[in-house]
């Protein structure tokens, strides 16, 4: 007999993780419908997405002027301690969240048209962001917005599938990317060539009840309707008060890794 909730215990669990560089999209087309979902739910997103470790923001500390686009809530922005910082953020919801958190300006544009000036950057920041752009027209674009020298800093926050079996049951069941392996490098164009990287592993502390904010704030979810909520709500509270044995309200430890990536301009060659 068929049923709205499949029974959850089948849902695929212990399947290897995915040796993915990257998510990826049939076609441009979907990856921007993909993208679009983040145009609401920024409240819960600022609430339960993580912030970014300290030794991120350093890897750019030394750059004058510098843009974090894709800003979202300004997750990656708080953290920046250069002289003049700004955001660029296509989502009205996301700059409205911004913009009540932090005195910076805010420029609703694209990372392919971020409506910048010539060589008006000394850095650009792009977190949670550069697998949702066309590659090539945003590579062109920092070219023309970076001065000589500029740098582009390529972040992601990941939960840390390798480091138990239940986190990645769990990323399955939510719908979050499991598509970063480790080890993986970002694909970009030139002039740009990969200068230096940083690799970190920490934990993020969130109670059974804010796992389900979490999935709140994925692209699959906020671009779905009303049975597919209903669904994932379900196999999500069967995995962890029923399978794990989880309490409401208590505090569990979320492995995450940080993967970051710093760009430069390719050396010209001397003839």
């Amino acid at each position: 007999m068929s049923t709205r909730h499949p029974n959850p215990q089948h849902f695929p669990s212990y399947r290897n993780p995915s040796a993915k560089q990257k998510p990826t999209f049939s076609t441009d087309p979907q990856r921007t419908q993909a993208a679009r979902a983040f145009h609401h739910g920024a409240h819960t997103y600022q609430d339960v997405r993580p912030h970014y470790p300290a030794e991120v923001a350093e890897l750019i500390a030394g750059a004058h002027r510098v843009a974090d686009i894709g800003a979202g809530t300004g997750k990656l922005t708080e953290s920046l301690i250069n002289p003049t910082v700004l955001a660029v953020e296509p989502s009205a919801d996301m700059a409205r969240v911004l913009h009540h958190r932090l005195d910076v300006p805010i420029i609703r544009a694209t990372a392919e048209h971020t409506a910048l000036a010539d060589a008006s950057l000394n850095a650009a920041c792009l977190a949670q962001t550069w697998h949702w752009v066309d590659v090539a027209a945003a590579s062109a674009e920092l070219d023309r917005i970076l001065a000589p020298g500029g740098r582009v800093l390529l972040v992601w926050n990941t939960l840390d599938v390798h480091s138990d079996p239940w986190i990645l049951r769990l990323s399955r069941i939510m719908h979050s990317g499991d598509v970063h392996k480790p080890g993986f490098y970002p694909e970009y164009k030139a002039p740009w060539t990969l200068e230096r990287e940083l690799r970190l592993s920490w934990t993020h502390e969130l109670t059974p009840e804010q796992l389900h904010q979490l999935m709140h704030t994925r692209s699959y979810w906020l671009r779905n309707n009303e049975a597919i909520h209903e669904r994932m709500t379900h196999n999500l509270n069967w995995y962890l008060y029923e399978h794990m044995g989880f309490s409401a309200g208590q505090k569990l430890h979320i492995p995450y890794r940080t993967d970051a990536f710093v760009l430069v301009r390719e050396a010209k060659s001397r003839d």
